[in-house]
């Protein structure tokens, strides 16, 4: 991973972009008075499919916690 940090263009970014090495994630986009500023970070493409797993592994955690949470509630 590389951050980039706060970055300023002159064209609003997108906010993910993947080319054939890194994935690329635009964050904080704000209108300036000379163009957009935002926060970049460049991923390697195996970084970023580990970080989606992760994710996806708290998410479907946490929905578990609630689906057991619930089911307590209901008896």
């Amino acid at each position: 991973m590389i951050d980039y940090d706060i970055v300023n263009s002159t064209v609003r970014p997108k906010e993910k972009v993947v080319d054939e090495y890194s994935v690329w994630v635009n964050t904080d986009i704000a209108e300036t008075s000379d163009g957009w500023e935002y926060h970049m970070v460049q991923y390697s493409k195996d970084e970023y499919i580990k970080l989606m797993d992760e994710a996806n592994q708290k998410a479907q955690a946490d929905l578990e916690y609630i689906a057991m949470m619930t089911e307590v509630e209901l008896e």
